[in-house]
């Protein structure tokens, strides 16, 4: 199901610069028992995303009431919100553009993540490297084609999903989600100042292990800190959670992380 502005339709004008530039912003997210999990986070990371792209006002009541509207036509399912600069002259000049374009899908959810939370998953090395663009670095915006093609090398695998470098080799995230690991008792995630998205989850984790006087460490560092990790996790708004049994050829046994963290910080 779509809506757009409101309106519950799938078609799109041609000029909208969501089309004729990826000039916008989107979040994903959960809807369990027919709610929007972490609604209010959802709407601050698109305040956010917005702001860092100078894009013009948008309405936030209506918006939080159309993905509320839209959460209930289901009890479990996938919420997309995307905000498009909207249509408005020519070439790259966004002042004609006063009305923000409002788009809202609804999907089934994946129901591989419940299978996945019981097994653990396997990460593949990634070809595609992640360019470093500190002006973006974080934002969930439209522009995705590194992310289309880190997908489609992917599927050439058995993996179930990858490790992303960036230009410099640093670990950056997976093709959908945020990288932790732990090493004895510290718990380290990459560095996301330069490239990457800096998820919803990624943030209550963060805030979860510190609020428990758990040691996190936001790191540059390359693809062999996880050869003598103890533990790897990736999380998502929507997976919420999943452990990770090897990455890169190296097993990994323990979810002593991964246990405490579906206890304390996965109660959306």
């Amino acid at each position: 199901m779509f809506w757009i502005n409101g309106v519950e339709q799938n078609l799109i004008s041609a000029s909208d610069r969501s089309v004729q530039f990826g000039d916008g912003c989107f979040t994903t997210a959960r809807v369990s028992h027919g709610r929007v999990v972490w609604l209010d986070k959802h709407i601050l990371r698109l305040q956010q995303a917005t702001e860092r792209l100078l894009m013009p006002a948008v309405n936030w009541n209506t918006l939080t009431q159309e993905m509320v509207e839209a959460g209930n036509h289901t009890e479990e399912g996938v919420l997309k919100v995307i905000i498009s600069r909207g249509s408005g002259g020519r070439g790259y000049s966004g002042t004609a553009c006063q009305h923000p374009t409002r788009i809202i899908s609804l999907s089934d959810y994946p129901a591989h993540y419940h299978s996945w939370r019981e097994r653990g998953i396997s990460l593949a090395l990634s070809p595609v490297p992640l360019a470093r663009s500190p002006l973006l670095a974080g934002v969930k915006h439209l522009n995705r084609l590194e992310q289309v093609l880190i997908r489609a090398h992917l599927e050439h695998t058995t993996a179930d999903e990858t490790l992303v470098l960036d230009t410099e080799g640093m670990l950056v995230e997976c093709c959908a989600a945020n990288l932790f690991w732990r090493k004895n008792g510290v718990i380290f995630t990459p560095d996301l100042s330069q490239s990457g998205v800096d998820g919803i989850m990624r943030q209550q984790i963060i805030a979860c292990l510190m609020t428990h006087g758990r040691r996190v460490d936001i790191v540059a560092q390359p693809l062999s800190v996880l050869a003598d990790a103890d533990e790897v996790v990736i999380c998502n708004a929507l997976m919420p959670l999943l452990p990770v049994n090897c990455a890169n050829n190296w097993v990994y046994h323990s979810r002593q992380l991964f246990d405490f963290l579906s206890q304390h910080c996965c109660d959306a």
